[in-house]
């Protein structure tokens, strides 16, 4: 059963259990602490940082070993999800053939805690050969890699939070956040839109709540529901009941748009006028005109929120001044829009 912070309220814990809470909450608090010491000390080796990085041709190289290469790595994934070309490159595997991955014009980002770890200080040499600059993110500014290094990130801390304060604890969340902060502020310079990070995550929902268009997402031409302004609601019953969407468009001669009836305004119409009569009546009549349409090119997500905002389940696509299509809240759902 999945515990939520209400259910744990209503039982008493014992001493053993309050201890244990105490030493969680402990943890996060001192962690926290520690991203605030990092944020009040950093200054312009950050903005040196980032403008190297933005202006890199190639690819930002991140490495490391154990705990700071699993850092590096995500980092380097939230690089590139922000639209900034990056590959994770483990300290041995370079120093054993993965080199070559390495070119010209990349940008190195090394990540050690000691700013001592012989794997890293061995492939060091390399980017030095082929003049890429190396950005160090280190909890040891004097370290060798900090000395190598063109630019020093100061990440130190002043004790993990594990019990013997021995375990990358601490200092791992100083890495990953600094690496965060410089992938945020190089986004930021290239002034990252939503269609852009659309772009790097097309498979995801993202991409398809910031790239489908409605044109996507609508019925094809033989299931647009469209009736006459001349025909009757009978006619305009089977044109709703025989296309699916719960309503249809009325267009006059020119197939411009007049209005849109749906089974709601149907049922209010019975209740209001009783049965009799009310299939031989002019649907023009009954319609409700000027419906909510959007434009086939907007973006679908745009579509579901004017369906909120409207509290509306369909709405018209539009083409050049004319109905082309109806997008239902159904449709939306399918795609993993809404």
């Amino acid at each position: 059963m999945k515990d939520t912070a209400t259910e744990r309220d209503v039982f008493t814990l014992s001493r053993e259990e309050e201890r244990l809470l105490d030493i969680g909450k402990k943890v996060l608090t001192q962690e926290a602490q520690e991203l605030i010491n990092v944020s009040s000390r950093l200054g312009v080796e950050m903005i040196r940082a980032a403008k190297l990085v933005f202006d890199c041709k190639g690819r930002v190289v991140l490495s490391g070993l154990g705990k700071s290469g699993i850092i590096a790595k995500k980092i380097a994934a939230t690089f590139a999800s922000l639209g900034t070309p990056s590959i994770f490159l483990h300290a041995t595997e370079g120093i054993h053939g993965d080199l070559g991955m390495v070119c010209r014009g990349d940008v190195g980002i090394f990540l050690s805690n000691s700013g001592e770890t012989n794997e890293v200080l061995e492939i060091i040499p390399y980017f030095k050969r082929f003049g890429i600059p190396i950005i160090a993110i280190t909890g040891n500014v004097s370290s060798r890699l900090g000395k190598e290094a063109d630019i020093v990130i100061d990440a130190s801390v002043t004790r993990e939070v594990d019990p013997l304060g021995l375990a990358p604890t601490s200092s791992a969340i100083v890495q990953l956040a600094i690496g965060d902060a410089l992938a945020v502020m190089v986004a930021d310079m290239r002034h990252l839109k939503k269609e852009d990070f659309a772009l790097f995550h097309p498979g995801g929902s993202l991409g398809k709540r910031l790239l489908l268009k409605v044109c996507d997402v609508m019925g094809s031409d033989d299931r647009l529901p469209v009736v006459s302004e001349k025909a009757t609601v009978r006619e305009a019953l089977f044109e709703i009941t025989s296309k699916g969407y719960g309503a249809t468009i009325v267009v006059d001669d020119e197939e411009r748009l007049k209005g849109i009836f749906t089974d709601g305004d149907l049922r209010r119409l019975i209740e209001d006028r009783g049965e009799a009569g009310v299939l031989s009546m002019p649907v023009a009549e009954v319609m409700t005109k000027n419906p909510k349409t959007i434009d086939a090119d907007e973006l679908a997500v745009r579509g579901v929120l004017l369906m909120e905002k409207y509290e509306v389940s369909v709405l018209v696509v539009m083409k050049d001044g004319l109905p082309v299509g109806m997008v239902h809240l159904h449709d939306m759902l399918k795609a993993g829009v809404a």
